[in-house]
């Protein structure tokens, strides 16, 4: 048991005390950096059923093999590597029995102007834009547009090379632009 504020610690203390037996590091650790990782299910998964999934094996699996972290990264970046590749292998186990959300949750609640309704429909768009885009491609735009990770981080992350995260945001890119052109046009309101 730490025998000071384990708010205080680093995240690598909390996992090297997690590791000699804390039973409480790990949970610090978790809560400290429970929003972003949601979050990066949120954007990696289809569904929120699937990102919550997958967000739990992954932090199941960073509970388990924490002692193998060998510390060439930050413990956020092994945590969201771990997230990503979770939310990766769900989607290829899902990939031949298709889910919809059945979640109230997923519903827009309407809005009461119509900027609000516009900018709804424009992510909703979005959204199903970047949600058909073969999933190594949007883990990588993900990573790269919406973390803000350099492709030098992304290709860590990812554990693929620069030119693959560099390649697969380029067709991405493509893809999203091709999809969504018209939003661009004078006539559209969206």
């Amino acid at each position: 048991m730490l025998s000071f504020d384990a708010d205080e610690l680093s995240d690598r203390r909390l996992l090297d005390a997690h590791v000699a037996g804390d039973r409480h590091a790990f949970a610090v650790l978790f809560r400290r950096h429970y929003d972003h990782l949601w979050q990066l299910a949120l954007r990696t998964s289809y569904t929120p059923e699937d990102a919550a999934d997958s967000l739990q094996d992954a932090l199941l699996s960073a509970h388990r093999n924490a002692a193998n972290f060998r510390g060439e990264a930050e413990v956020r970046s092994w945590l969201h590597r771990i997230v990503v590749n979770a939310c990766l292998d769900r989607i290829r186990r899902n990939k031949s029995r298709p889910s919809v959300s059945l979640s109230e949750e997923s519903v827009a609640e309407p809005a009461v102007e119509r900027d609000d309704i516009a900018n709804r429909e424009v992510t909703l768009v979005v959204d199903a834009a970047l949600f058909s885009l073969p999933a190594d491609q949007r883990a990588a735009l993900v990573a790269i547009d919406m973390e803000g990770y350099t492709v030098a981080e992304a290709a860590r992350l990812l554990g693929v090379a620069e030119g693959t995260i560099k390649s697969r945001c380029a067709r991405g890119r493509k893809r999203l632009q091709q999809e969504l052109g018209f939003l661009r046009s004078p006539g559209n309101r969206m």
